[in-house]
């Protein structure tokens, strides 16, 4: 046993080596896509997406990157994400627009002007809150057609006819959202632009220093119409696909790792994990893996699938080679069988990447029976984060004491 004065000094412990998961978001990733929005929209201005801690990756760091890559414009879904995303431009761009788009919650709007945040307006009850308080500037979101948030027609066709409701309102932003911009082919894409088109031409000579903003990751590739002055990605700055049929056009930028805990053969005839689903005719060699569904990697990965689940089952990569979930994942274990590996290929230690190159995150999405959003927001806690920029760490990462960089 150790005494305490020969214990070793916590540099002298690999920064990872107690870690069961690695999460490494690649930060020069993230700003070659956000570089293939401004390529796909020239003559409008790409925002950013960043709320839900910025889709799991981290707020501070990732702000500050796409803030770098030439970004002026955040949206956020609640003021507790503005004001942090305000914190993160401190000393940046102090003035910098933060859209709030669940727009104003009653009694809410100090906390609004305190941050300087502009809130994506859906009702006209909030719009007569809103003139109440302050003559701050705002966004409208108008509902086009995915009665969600926004206006609804009737209360669009109140607003335009009406000078009243504009009478001491800063407008900045005009806004729609698209229900189906993951579908190219959907027809309620055309819909929703012409609505919005309409309300556009009618309310920016009243506003004439308002924006106007429909596109999302998905509809930025729809053609110029529905770029507007101002396109606002997210899951596509993230390494995600917008799309349902469609290649990924953008580079990975998670990569999510757990390590090798054990490596032991099976006997034949027994089985792996809880339920005793998953049992090999014969001898069967597996890696026992430290991540679960507390660090979101889904119990829907399970393989065999869980009773009433239509899902494929999970795959990691390792040792170069795709290779199978076997038997339930648990809270913190999953297995992979390795069977077809060489003897030897994997190690106690050796890392199996979940999520990445090799195993893309939409891939694992469809074999959990979800959305790479949902993936990437559910990443646990545990993981220990590396943030990567030209093999070194940024100091946007190291203010935020969030982990070392890695090649």
């Amino acid at each position: 046993m150790r005494t305490k004065s020969s214990a070793p000094a916590p540099a002298d412990v690999p920064f990872e080596a107690d870690a069961g998961g690695v999460l490494t978001i690649n930060l020069d990733a993230l700003a070659a896509n956000y570089r293939r929005f401004q390529d796909t929209a020239p003559h409008a201005e790409v925002g950013a997406v960043v709320k839900a801690n910025a889709y799991g990756l981290g707020l501070k760091p990732v702000v500050a990157a796409l803030a770098e890559a030439g970004c002026g414009s955040f949206f956020v879904a609640e003021a507790s994400e503005g004001r942090a995303v305000r914190e993160a431009l401190a000393g940046r761009a102090d003035d910098m627009p933060i859209y709030v788009l669940n727009g104003l919650m009653a009694g809410a709007a100090p906390a609004f002007i305190e941050y300087g945040l502009r809130p994506c307006l859906s009702s006209l009850a909030e719009i007569g809150e809103w003139k109440a308080a302050t003559h701050l500037p705002c966004a409208i979101h108008f509902d086009t057609g995915m009665n969600r948030l926004g206006l609804t027609a009737g209360e669009t066709a109140e607003f335009m006819a009406s000078n009243t409701w504009s009478e001491g309102l800063d407008v900045a932003l005009l806004m729609s959202h698209l229900a189906c911009a993951d579908d190219p082919d959907h027809e309620l894409n055309a819909i929703q632009r012409e609505r919005f088109a309409h309300i556009v031409d009618t309310l920016q000579p009243r506003f004439p220093r308002a924006v106007a903003s429909l596109a999302n990751s998905g509809g930025a590739f729809l053609g110029a119409d529905y770029h507007f002055d101002l396109i606002r990605p997210g899951i596509g700055l993230y390494g995600g696909n917008p799309f349902t049929a469609r290649d990924n056009p953008f580079e990975t930028v998670v990569t999510v790792e757990a390590r090798v805990l054990q490596v032991k053969d099976v006997p034949a005839g027994e089985s792996t994990g809880y339920g005793a689903s998953s049992t090999g005719d014969g001898v069967r060699r597996v890696a026992v893996l430290a991540a679960g569904y507390a660090d979101g990697y889904f119990r829907s990965l399970s393989f065999p699938s869980l009773p009433g689940l239509q899902a494929q089952g999970g795959v990691v990569a390792l040792a170069g080679r795709i290779v199978p979930i076997a038997g339930r994942v648990s809270m913190d274990l999953i297995v992979a069988d390795i069977t077809s590996l060489a003897e030897g290929a994997v190690s106690r230690g050796d890392m199996a990447e979940l999520v990445g190159r090799h195993v893309p995150l939409d891939e694992v999405a469809k074999r959990a029976g979800t959305l790479g959003y949902e993936i990437l927001t559910s990443l646990g806690e545990r993981y220990r984060r590396h943030y990567t920029r030209g093999g070194r760490i940024p100091s946007s990462a190291a203010d935020n004491n969030m982990g070392r960089s890695v090649s």
